[in-house]
């Protein structure tokens, strides 16, 4: 049932999409420009410098690169459907969730992925090209291992973003008018650089309190070096925590929504 519920889903926001054809070409504009301003900001740096806290820049390419990539499938999925529930726009703000939790389905399930911006998937291409990219400039084989390590590494990043986000929205519940996610936004763009080339006080916070940098630096250093079982398994359980942690924020939130009919 999910995943036909997840086609249809898909399905509609292709329709809906395809109604308003100028967004193409502004969604084409911004790709390109996200795109060219991470080229451009590592070009710069790397042009004055060979390395940076042992950061070259393939390394650091990598890191744009799964950026770029963890962007696209934040864009593809994640973000307009928790938009489409905490956003200005959004349900609990316009008094219509009532509908959402009457729906015969898990409610965290529906507001996570009922909602696709298939243009995504050009960011989405953007972000493996540079990926590809810094594997051709790192000179590295991709054994087993190694690939094993990038998948779940990004698989964690993937989770932690998850949970990073349905945690923001679901402070919706709490006060409509706060919008903790432009914060979050601000400070995501810094995760499109390594976390060691920013000062330790900065790297602490980037990596444990809000963790950007460990949603991109851990994923591509398992690209350019042997990333350690043990770290990873880490990570792999620091990205399950902070789920369940945002799972049960969630439920704790619809526990104390009041129905707009009420």
């Amino acid at each position: 049932m999910h995943l036909r519920l997840i086609r249809t889903f898909i399905s509609a926001s292709a329709q809906e999409e395809a109604a308003y054809r100028a967004n193409f070409f502004i969604s084409l504009l911004h790709s390109l420009l996200n795109f060219a301003t991470g080229l451009l900001g590592l070009g710069i740096v790397y042009g004055q410098v060979q390395t940076i806290q042992g950061w070259d820049y393939a390394s650091a390419l990598a890191v744009l690169g799964v950026y770029l990539t963890i962007s696209a499938l934040r864009g593809l999925m994640m973000g307009p459907s928790l938009d489409s529930l905490a956003g200005m726009d959004g349900e609990v703000w316009r008094g219509a969730f009532d509908f959402t939790l009457l729906r015969p389905v898990r409610t965290q399930f529906l507001v996570s992925v009922r909602k696709w911006r298939l243009f995504a998937l050009f960011d989405l291409l953007l972000g493996l090209l540079v990926l590809g990219t810094a594997v051709a400039r790192l000179q590295v084989t991709l054994s087993l291992y190694p690939l094993a390590a990038f998948l779940l590494a990004l698989a964690a990043g993937l989770l932690v973003l998850y949970a990073i986000l349905l945690a923001t929205a679901s402070l919706v519940f709490w006060d409509p008018g706060l919008m903790v996610g432009w914060v979050f936004n601000s400070v995501f763009q810094m995760a499109r650089y390594p976390v060691g080339m920013y000062p330790g006080w900065l790297r602490l916070i980037l990596t444990w309190i809000i963790p950007v940098g460990f949603i991109t630096t851990v994923p591509a250093a398992a690209l350019s070096e042997n990333l350690a079982w043990p770290l990873l398994a880490g990570g792999l359980a620091f990205a399950l925590a902070l789920f369940l942690a945002a799972s049960l924020l969630f439920r704790a939130g619809l526990r104390r929504y009041a129905s707009a009919s009420s």
